[in-house]
């Protein structure tokens, strides 16, 4: 199928973007790298008026470290953070997710806010946000902007918090922390594909931050304490999920991926690869 016919327009400023989308609201979707836009475009599953492209606007292309999260402005390629020279360093949880996300032809042109606005709930990117407690910066008309919290961000499946008329101008992920490690895995049918389960934890003393992907609605974060029954905790949380048989996997089957990859990815004991863990492209 071919999208249904819209206006195309590529401002050169994230105000008049803004304007844009107030002036035309739920008539109008913005386009980055067009990697997630695209197919839901052709499939008519969105059918817009205008199609706003912000990929040439240069003060939304930005990686800026502040005091204690790495801001990434919505014109910021997945290719881009992934070469990011200290990110290992200083978000070691996304330098481990990023190159299962998709290939390098598809990195190269998606935008990190881009696959985060489109809040699908087996990407890794959207998992990370949640997993590591980050911020969506939001700006409406005549610069407000506001600033929502991963777990209130995502909503459902392709839905969040964001308002008709306003930009994801920008994501910000939490610097690494003193004494915590950072433990990413993920399964998928084959390397590029969406996953099937995907876990991020963050460890530290006794206490776990486990978050899952690809099982519920959207990214699923909760708090476990390793002093308690591990595997018991482990297992409400896989049926909390409220898990659904599909075409590349059952129900039964990512519960137990939720149980046994979350006792590996928790019990194992740190190791550098905890820092940064990368499979072959």
């Amino acid at each position: 199928m071919k999208p249904a016919a819209f206006d195309y327009i590529r401002p050169g400023s994230r105000r008049e973007v803004c304007e844009l989308l107030h002036r035309f609201g739920d008539d109008a979707r913005v386009i980055a790298g067009g990697q997630s836009l695209m197919a839901v475009l052709n499939m008519r599953f969105a059918q817009p008026k205008v199609l706003i492209d912000i990929a040439g606007i240069e003060d939304l292309r930005y990686i800026q470290r502040h005091r204690d999260y790495l801001a990434v402005g919505a014109g910021i390629t997945q290719a881009e953070l992934m070469e990011y020279p200290s990110l290992a360093d200083e978000v070691p949880l996304l330098a481990q997710a990023m190159p299962w996300i998709g290939h390098a032809q598809t990195r190269n042109r998606g935008t990190v806010c881009g696959s985060v606005a489109h809040a699908d709930p087996s990407a890794e990117l959207p998992l990370c946000l949640t997993a590591l407690g980050g911020d969506a910066v939001l700006e409406s008309h005549r610069g407000k902007s506001r600033k929502v919290p991963a777990q209130e961000f995502f909503k459902g499946i392709l839905t969040t918090a964001k308002r008709a008329d306003e930009l994801l101008s920008e994501v910000r992920f939490p610097l690494r922390r003193e004494g915590e490690s950072y433990r990413f895995r993920e399964v998928s049918m084959r390397h590029g594909d969406f996953a099937i389960v995907a876990l991020a934890a963050s460890i530290s003393g006794n206490r776990a931050e486990l978050s899952v992907g690809g099982v519920a609605d959207r990214p699923v974060r909760r708090s476990l304490h390793l002093d308690e029954n591990l595997r018991t905790s482990l297992n409400d949380f896989a049926w909390s999920l409220n898990a659904q048989d599909d075409a590349h996997a059952s129900a039964v089957y990512r519960r137990h991926l939720v149980r046994e990859l979350g006792f590996q990815l928790i019990n194992d004991r740190p190791t550098e690869e905890d820092n940064f863990h990368a499979p072959q492209s």
